[in-house]
């Protein structure tokens, strides 16, 4: 049997200066959006479905500075990424 790929786990592997590349105001709401739509795929959390989709229409930039700061002080998107 092959073990199921957790994408998320790939993405916490990341050097930080590539992560906070990544959750920058202009890129941080198509990556948030993202983190947390393959986060709902693997927990099913459907709250975190929820808001990644809303990441790619409405409030992605301010999701994204939340998980920047996040990612800075705690190490891992917290935010509604259960």
């Amino acid at each position: 049997m092959s073990e199921q790929v957790k994408y998320t786990e790939k993405f916490e592997e990341l050097p930080l200066i590539v992560k906070i590349l990544l959750f920058l105001p202009w890129t941080g709401g198509l990556a948030s959006g993202i983190y947390r739509i393959l986060r709902y795929l693997e927990t099913k959390n459907t709250t975190t479905l929820v808001v990644g989709i809303l990441c790619f229409f409405c409030i992605g930039v301010i999701v994204g500075i939340i998980d920047l700061i996040t990612e800075i002080t705690k190490g891992r998107v917290t935010v509604c990424a259960e």
